[in-house]
């Protein structure tokens, strides 16, 4: 068993309320969800209108298909118009 864990911060400059940033959010984690199958939350920078921390998890049985998975969703986010990639990591456990 693989667990493929990825850390993405985000900063949502166009954001100028909590709720305008949670709007931008929930798009990006429900998208994430429904086309990879993936655990998403945010985990961090809850109470900051211009900044994000999501955590996503993958669980499979192929070291491969778990890294090529969470890649494919990290570049998903980076060409995001409305969030923007600050830094991210990748853990396999």
């Amino acid at each position: 068993m693989v667990v493929g864990v990825l850390r993405v911060r985000l900063a949502i400059f166009e954001a100028l309320s909590l709720k305008d940033k949670r709007r931008v959010i929930k798009s990006l984690k429900d998208r994430i969800a429904a086309r990879h199958n993936v655990s998403v939350a945010e985990v961090d920078d809850l109470d900051h209108r211009q900044a994000a921390t999501l955590g996503l998890a993958l669980v499979a049985n192929d070291v491969r298909f778990v890294e090529s998975s969470l890649t494919k969703i990290l570049e998903e986010i980076r060409v995001n118009p409305r969030a923007s990639l600050l830094d991210h990591e990748l853990e396999l456990l």
